[in-house]
């Protein structure tokens, strides 16, 4: 329950403001929110179960105090990016308008292109490494769909009250201190 627990927590936080949330916005300015969150769901699911897959054979293969540290280390360098922030850029934006023949298709595919190798895949690789594949798969897919929800649903109202800055950093302070304490557990085992 921890691991779905701190990977629902981690992976909301981190797509608050994220490019993800922004090319929501932008699909649902022009389809019907429930295609969106339809297409959104089946990229994500997909994305989060490569994704966890990945950390649980690498949880196999290394020994748990190198996964530790690593995983100690990208949540920081996580923290880092996640201050940083992410922009739609209009290449990406560009490429969102194009892909208009059939829509379910075109949104989860731009998803699924977007979320490779993002922030939040690499998240749930590092945590199923270490908490488990199917809790950490559910809680990851939950927080991408719940954020993007939000996203499609109230991001228009929600932009307008709460500054993308004070989102990115709360996401990053809860990588910063998961990194710290994963590091910390670590050096104690």
């Amino acid at each position: 329950m921890d691991a779905l627990l701190i990977s629902f927590g981690l992976i909301f936080l981190a797509e608050l403001g994220d490019k993800s949330q922004l090319m929501a916005m932008t699909f649902a300015a022009r389809y019907k929110a429930s295609t969106i969150l339809f297409a959104i769901t089946a990229a994500t699911a997909v994305v989060h179960l490569a994704s966890v897959l990945l950390g649980a054979v690498l949880g196999v293969a290394l020994p748990t105090r190198a996964i530790s540290i690593v995983a100690g280390a990208a949540f920081l360098a996580f923290a880092a990016w996640t201050l940083r922030g992410d922009e739609l850029d209009d290449a990406e934006a560009a490429r969102a308008a194009r892909l208009e023949r059939s829509v379910f298709f075109s949104v989860a595919g731009a998803f699924f292109l977007a979320e490779l190798g993002d922030k939040t895949m690499l998240t749930s690789a590092g945590l199923a490494a270490d908490r488990g594949a199917v809790p950490v798969w559910i809680g990851s897919a939950a927080a991408m769909l719940s954020a993007t929800a939000l996203a499609v649903i109230g991001g228009r109202a929600l932009a307008a009250r709460v500054q993308p800055a004070l989102l990115r950093r709360i996401g990053a302070v809860a990588f910063a201190v998961v990194g710290i304490v994963t590091l910390a557990g670590a050096a104690a085992s």
